[in-house]
């Protein structure tokens, strides 16, 4: 058995003794149930240590190529014929296609609308630093479930940097989630029940309208405006329907990008009071503030508003830690049904948020992204102008703006993005009804790609082609 391994390549030596192994069977054509040279005359014959040769016959046992069998050795297995694994489902089929924005093949396609930062714009080495020193120094502590509030370093941490923001709250105040959609599922399942009517913006979170969807609540739909919620028609469907709850995203809206000023903000506040409404405030772009801002829970007298937030955008998509803020009794009641439904959140995870927060690595990583999101936004407007699209509103912050190119539809808008490799997030997508919209959300950290500023221009010179309507 000769199997070539080259000490000089890059590739493990494991890993070439096991793709050496693979070719070997399938050359010699052994049969299932043939017995492989055992592990000291492998390692021998090849010149590895047999710690090598254990590890390669052990990746060919989950690979299905080989079986083991206690103190008699490594068999060849039984292949039975499958069907190749499928990478991704087909999205038409049962699940809706706006999921395919989170598929693993990140490089196929310009995910031009949707919502996180581009992996290289994280922070990867500081976060991969973070995770040594917490496996280093938790000891038998890693491995355990969290408590029902979260994990006390992290509440800590994230109680100093709600004071940065003029929230002023107690430990007992706040708890930790599985990202932002953890905390919104907490919240519908403890405060909604079946029937129930809530006030949603439109356009707004396509993934709340889903859980609520979900949770056969009924959503009455409020228009976003440049400067928040439609007022007088909030007051409309107060005097009308009289829900209980507000679903609302303050600070660089999802998905237009504006943030709500302080007349409305008042305004709404006022109008929670005169009809005994409490606000679910959605704070997950919070870390891109750079500038003054308005937060209705900072102007909350009365403790109507339930705020929620998360690191998510800003750091790791992946770690899914957010955080939930409202009165203590609320709390507890959101800490019981989080631990029903769970039994907790990431001990690790949070562990590893806690230390970027505590070595003051989080605040230089979010200092650098607002410099450079703020960048990005500038050159995206510049260029949406340039090739004659219309802004909704122009953004002083965040990532999303919500755009639209006058004469061209969203079937249109498709077949551009298709030929282009582009992956759009259509307006519809973010109609509680789903209606047919020319609205697009774009997420300004993609627009520098070539892949983009085509898709932009082709939409952009079909619109002037295009006769206008006298």
């Amino acid at each position: 058995m000769k199997l070539n391994l080259d000490r000089q390549l890059t590739a493990p030596l494991v890993q070439q003794l096991a793709d050496g192994l693979q070719g070997w069977i399938a050359a010699q054509r052994l049969r299932p149930g043939s017995r492989l040279p055992s592990i000291r005359y492998l390692a021998k014959e090849q010149g590895v240590s047999q710690s090598c040769a254990i590890e390669a016959y052990d990746r060919l046992v989950s690979q299905g190529w080989l079986e083991a069998r206690h103190g008699v050795g490594f068999f060849v297995a039984e292949r039975k014929g499958q069907a190749p694994f499928a990478e991704e489902p087909h999205w038409e089929e049962g699940i809706d296609g706006r999921w395919r924005l989170f598929s693993d093949d990140r490089d196929a396609l310009l995910r031009l609308g949707c919502g996180w930062l581009p992996d290289n714009w994280r922070q990867s080495e500081e976060i991969a630093l973070a995770i040594r020193q917490v496996s280093r120094g938790a000891g038998q502590d890693l491995f355990g479930y969290g408590p029902p509030l979260g994990l006390t370093a992290l509440r800590q941490q994230v109680r100093k940097r709600l004071g940065l923001l003029g929230i002023q709250v107690q430990p007992e105040q706040i708890l930790t989630t599985q990202g932002a959609s953890q905390a919104l599922d907490l919240l519908v399942r403890t405060l909604l029940k079946p029937g129930d009517s809530v006030l949603v913006e439109t356009p707004g979170y396509y993934n709340l309208y889903n859980l609520l969807r979900l949770h056969g609540v009924r959503m009455l739909p409020v228009p976003r405006t440049v400067d928040g919620p439609d007022l007088e028609v909030m007051a409309d469907l107060l005097r009308e329907h009289a829900p209980r709850y507000l679903f609302i995203n303050s600070l660089y809206h999802n998905p237009t990008g504006t943030s709500l000023s302080p007349r409305t903000a008042q305004r709404l506040l006022e109008l929670a009071g005169e009809f005994d409404v409490r606000i679910i405030e959605d704070d997950i772009y919070a870390d891109f503030q750079d500038s003054q801002a308005t937060r209705l829970t900072t102007l909350d007298s009365q403790q109507r508003v339930i705020y929620l937030a998360s690191f998510s955008k800003t750091q790791s998509s992946s770690l899914r830690v957010g955080y939930l803020v409202a009165d203590a009794g609320l709390i507890a009641r959101l800490a019981e049904v989080k631990m029903i439904t769970g039994i907790g959140t990431s001990r690790f995870a949070e562990q590893v948020l806690a230390q970027l927060l505590a070595s003051g690595v989080y605040r230089k990583s979010v200092q650098r992204l607002r410099v450079r999101l703020a960048q990005h936004m500038a050159s995206a407007l510049r260029l949406l102008e340039a090739t004659g699209w219309e802004v909704f509103a122009e953004p002083y912050g965040g990532m999303f703006v919500w755009a639209r190119c006058p004469g061209v539809d969203s079937s249109a808008l498709q077949q551009i993005a298709q030929r282009e490799g582009v992956v759009l997030s259509p307006g519809s997508a973010f109609d509680p009804e789903g209606a047919d919209s020319d609205w697009l959300r774009i997420n300004v950290a993609y627009t520098q790609d070539v892949r983009a500023q085509a898709f932009f221009q082709a939409v952009g010179q079909l619109s002037s082609r295009r006769p206008s309507v006298s």
